[in-house]
């Protein structure tokens, strides 16, 4: 009796120490990974069906589903505003720089939203659907898999100007991405463990030409850039045309999610400014570039705490915003 008593007490001193919050019976701001347990016992298993079906058509579908729940979260939090088409009280954010012709996959989770619907009306959220998509994503394609949290509900709005504004960019400087991630409650390590998504997706030429022909404005290539790396990438990126031309962010294992991205940035073989710099503007992100090159498994494990800690920036809960019937559009709009 004593001894089981004493590990009891014991256990939850640890678990204090670990999850201190979580004794304040909030482990993740109101959000938890057993939030549709009753309520839709089968909801994760339809989200995961449904990403498997699109991954296995498209293996590039994996990354786009990862890209959209990042560019929801960094705009007003993890709310389902990135999936709002326009209509007379909405400006889309589809239409923003980082988003136009870029963003896609939102046939996957109006195909996954369908499906929950028939299955549970009105219970899964759009902001939900998009986290679980994310891991789903990231784990078929063999990359780390963990317990998303969720009870997130759906944005009664959109921001075009948060997307233009808030969303990290390519040719952003270190301490402007590192600003931007800190504004949502982010740091240094989520900055390059989340960069590390770009291990699989597809990059577009206007991303990263400036890279090949005029880094600083003097005409020249960008001298971070290895050089026989980047005469293959003019090839199909020429200094004007080809926009929309896509190439690997990881070209070693472009469908695969590993740390060859880390590997390939300490060959100077990244693909992006915002990639590269993490190794050569700052010693606290380059030792972890090097940290994550050297152990995959840190990286898997820093990528999943960071994804988790992204899924929590301002999450709607309780009886805040909707359940959405349909990811596009707000419930009572016609």
């Amino acid at each position: 009796m004593t001894t089981s008593m004493g590990s009891l007490v014991l256990l939850c001193l640890v678990s204090t120490l670990l999850f201190p919050s979580a004794v304040l019976g909030h482990p993740w701001g109101g959000l938890f990974p057993q939030f549709y347990d009753h309520s839709c016992p089968k909801a994760k298993e339809i989200v995961q069906s449904i990403v498997a079906q699109a991954v296995a058509k498209e293996t590039r579908m994996a990354a786009s589903l990862v890209r959209l729940h990042f560019h929801d979260c960094f705009v007003k939090g993890c709310d389902a505003s990135v999936l709002l088409d326009n209509s007379s009280s909405i400006v889309s954010e589809k239409g923003s720089n980082p988003n136009r012709n870029s963003l896609r996959g939102f046939e996957v989770v109006d195909q996954i939203k369908a499906a929950l619907e028939a299955a549970c009306p009105g219970t899964v959220s759009c902001a939900d659907i998009l986290a679980l998509a994310a891991r789903d994503s990231t784990s078929l394609v063999g990359g780390p898999y963990w317990d998303v949290p969720l009870g997130r509900r759906d944005s009664l709005g959109a921001s075009i100007q948060g997307s233009n504004n808030d969303i990290p960019a390519p040719n952003n400087t270190l301490p402007t991405i590192i600003t931007k991630f800190k504004r949502q409650g982010l740091n240094v390590v989520d900055v390059v463990a989340l960069s590390g998504g770009h291990t699989i997706g597809m990059s577009r030429c206007t991303s990263f030409r400036q890279r090949l022909y005029n880094q600083t404005g003097n005409g020249m290539a960008d001298s971070t850039l290895d050089v026989s790396y980047a005469a293959q990438l003019r090839q199909g990126c020429p200094r004007s045309g080809g926009d929309n031309n896509l190439f690997p962010l990881d070209f070693v294992t472009p469908a695969k999610f590993d740390n060859f991205y880390y590997k390939n940035l300490l060959a100077g073989k990244g693909l992006l400014s915002s990639d590269e710099v993490l190794l050569t503007k700052s010693a606290e992100t380059a030792a972890l570039v090097k940290a994550y090159a050297a152990d995959v498994n840190l990286f898997f494990q820093h990528f999943a705490q960071s994804m988790v800690n992204m899924g929590n920036i301002s999450p709607l809960t309780g009886s805040q915003g909707e359940i959405r019937k349909n990811c596009r559009r707000l419930n009572n709009s016609h």
